[in-house]
């Protein structure tokens, strides 16, 4: 899907995503992560992509960036294209 043009810039050094196993907030990451997660590391095969599922955690991306510099997205209740949006968006700041 959306994931497959999902190129990451050089700056980004990981990427980590927090969701909940059950909760409806978390269903569109869930989605996002069944369906595009495979396309998107053979984009990226060297950018690490950690996916963390806690109960009850409300949904959230982490980008970390060059010299240690973290910035990071809600992705609550959001279907799996507006996640997939806002991965871009995040991985794509200087």
């Amino acid at each position: 899907m959306a994931a497959r043009a999902l190129k990451f810039p050089s700056h980004l050094k990981e990427l980590r995503i927090h969701l909940c196993q059950k909760s409806p907030a978390s269903q569109g990451v869930r989605d996002f992560i069944e369906k595009s997660y495979v396309d998107l590391k053979k984009t990226n095969p060297s950018t690490p992509i950690l996916i963390r599922e806690c109960s009850g955690v409300n949904p959230k991306v982490w980008a970390r960036f060059e010299m240690g510099r973290e910035s990071s997205v809600s992705l609550d209740g959001l279907k799996m294209d507006q996640v997939s949006s806002s991965i871009n968006t995040l991985v794509q700041q200087r």
